[in-house]
């Protein structure tokens, strides 16, 4: 299963909500993930560009899709990004296989 982070941040009405009725959305999005086959490994909440973020595991991108559609389409949020996340080993097999791909910037001379 591929690992995904995501960041977010609420609607000020949101916030307001929160704020008259305090609750774990932890727990929300840990039913969220498993719904699909999946697992939350983190949820916390920051200062800074983002209210929180999110470390979820899914069986597949369409699943983490679903996820991500169906709490951004929720109306709480005012952004929620997702950020598909490579293992180590991932990523060297990504650049081994990177210098297979026969890349030409554009506008350079085509060499054959």
């Amino acid at each position: 299963m591929a690992l995904y982070l995501s960041t977010f941040s609420y609607t000020p009405e949101a916030w307001a909500r929160m704020i008259n009725n305090p609750e774990d959305r932890g727990k929300a999005a840990r039913a969220y993930i498993e719904s699909v086959g999946g697992k939350l490994h983190g949820f916390w909440y920051a200062f800074g560009t983002h209210d929180g973020y999110n470390l979820w595991e899914a069986p597949d991108n369409v699943s983490m899709a679903a996820v991500a559609l169906a709490i951004s389409g929720g109306g709480a949020m005012s952004s929620f990004e997702t950020t598909v996340l490579l293992t180590v080993d991932e990523t060297i097999d990504a650049l081994r296989m990177a210098g297979e791909v026969r890349y030409r910037a554009p506008g350079a001379a085509s060499t054959g």
